[in-house]
């Protein structure tokens, strides 16, 4: 397994009163999760913080990162969500402070000589290899979904009405399932990217590409992409984490 660091960086913004993103690392690298909460007053900041202690409880309890097969790892990753998804909904419905809360969550798994990357909602994983940035998870939006339906082009999705709409997300019926984790076999010199859609929503995937080589430390890389972010324009809270393997 290659060595790798990383680094993030979780910012309000300049249009918001309150940060509801919120990420962690495990103390082992194990894992990482970036999760961007969504509902009325604090209701996003709880869902997402929830996402975040949740779903490291149960792999902690269930998964075998030293060498647990793609099976075992999916059904770990896939029960991680449904567990979590559960809780936010129950305490949604018994909370009338926190009713109708959710968060999206993107993370990434490192178990054995492999990284799993999965994501419900809008939260993205990039691989950035040899130059090229690749998004590895699926955005689980409206626009997502035209765009696959050939509705409407790409361009077109940039300032669609439903561009920030999600039809899943931790919290709903169909937060459950991720799907299948996309796996990777980490490479020296690698960097990988979680991130929040406030990264972009001030950054085009060629911006993000080109900051991704603009420096060696990844917590200095990640205070760079959110930097460009807010010059960019975002009006969403912003969070990036960066692994670089050496």
């Amino acid at each position: 397994m290659v060595a790798f660091r990383i680094g993030h960086v979780s910012v309000t913004g300049n249009y918001r009163d309150n940060n509801e993103d919120s990420c962690v690392v495990d103390d082992r690298l194990r894992y990482a999760i970036v999760a961007d909460g969504m509902g009325g007053q604090s209701a996003g900041e709880r869902a997402s913080a929830l996402a975040i202690e949740l779903i490291p409880q149960y792999l902690e309890q269930f998964l075998d990162f030293e060498k647990a097969n793609t099976k075992a790892v999916n059904d770990a990753l896939e029960k991680s969500i449904a567990h979590t998804n559960l809780e936010i909904i129950a305490l949604s419905e018994l909370d009338p402070g926190m009713r109708n809360m959710g968060t999206t969550v993107v993370m990434v798994a490192s178990v054995g000589e492999r990284f799993f990357f999965i994501g419900v909602g809008d939260s993205r994983a990039y691989e950035f290899r040899g130059g090229k940035l690749k998004q590895l998870t699926t955005d689980h939006s409206l626009t997502q979904a035209l765009m696959d339906a050939g509705t409407i082009s790409a361009e077109e999705a940039k300032n669609h009405r439903y561009r920030n709409v999600l039809y899943k997300y931790l919290g709903s019926r169909d937060g459950a399932s991720g799907g299948a984790a996309i796996e990777v076999t980490p490479k020296s010199s690698d960097r990988f990217l979680l991130c929040s859609d406030g990264l972009t929503d001030g950054l085009t995937d060629s911006e993000i590409a080109k900051l991704m080589e603009s420096n060696d430390d990844p917590q200095k890389l990640a205070e760079i992409l959110v930097d460009a972010a807010l010059e960019g324009g975002s009006r969403d809270n912003i969070t990036a984490l960066v692994v670089i393997c050496n």
